[in-house]
């Protein structure tokens, strides 16, 4: 079963995309070992209530497998070493 990945971000944060750039990378690595999710919480209620469930105060986020791992935008190699000790 594919790790589940979610990145909490929204249009306006300065950082979201390096953590994004950082899911992407890992999901180029490992392929179908992760399942890579972006959650703009700025564009649907939904998204937001779903960061709320999260008790997610800051963007980005990286939430793995149901657990909040960074807040902020790890690096792509942190983000990688945490996925494969998984």
């Amino acid at each position: 079963m594919a790790i589940k990945v979610e990145v909490f971000s929204t249009n306006s944060c300065p950082h979201c995309p390096s953590a994004i750039e950082a899911a992407q990378v890992a999901k180029d690595k490992l392929g179908d070992a992760i399942d890579v999710e972006v959650v703009k919480i700025d564009e649907s209620g939904e998204n937001r209530q779903r960061a709320i469930d999260y008790q997610i105060m800051a963007v980005p986020t990286i939430v793995i497998d149901g657990e909040v791992t960074f807040v902020g935008a790890p690096t792509e190699d942190e983000l990688i070493d945490k996925l494969e000790s998984l």
